[in-house]
């Protein structure tokens, strides 16, 4: 199943959008799924919008990556394919939970991010790296 982050930055690339997960507390970029006959790139810039209540551009997509299978409390299995895009912010816009999905949004200094895990901190530097290519997992 294909999965969106959407690691965004302003303008000036200074700052990082950061959202505090409301299922377990974690800081990370707005991430989310891609609807049915939804591209991809459409999914990250409407996940930034459903999640953070703010507009952004989708600028290009600079990781791809199959995540570790997980197993829900249910027993659902699943496997989700990220495809990671570095966006920009429209203008200076206030970020706030516009769903339940999190607690916060908040702008954060792009060299000094919210406590993330590897996989986010790993895009956060492709993004500051801005390479023209799409890296992929080997």
């Amino acid at each position: 199943m294909p999965g969106v982050t959407a690691l965004v930055l302003d303008r000036e690339r200074t700052r990082m959008l950061g959202v505090r997960r409301a299922d377990n507390g974690s800081w990370t970029p707005v991430t989310g799924i891609v609807d049915p006959g939804e591209e991809p790139a459409r999914a990250a810039v409407r996940e930034v919008a459903e999640e953070a209540g703010i507009a952004c551009t989708a600028l290009r997509l600079i990781d791809v990556r199959a995540l570790p299978e997980i197993t829900y409390a249910n027993g659902d299995r699943a496997q989700y394919l990220d495809l990671c895009f570095l966006c920009e912010a429209d203008g200076a816009q206030r970020p706030h939970p516009a769903d339940r999905e999190n607690t916060e949004t908040r702008w954060f200094p792009v060299d000094a991010p919210p406590p993330m895990n590897g996989r986010f901190v790993a895009q956060l530097a492709l993004a500051l790296e801005d390479p023209l290519e799409a890296r992929f997992r080997r």
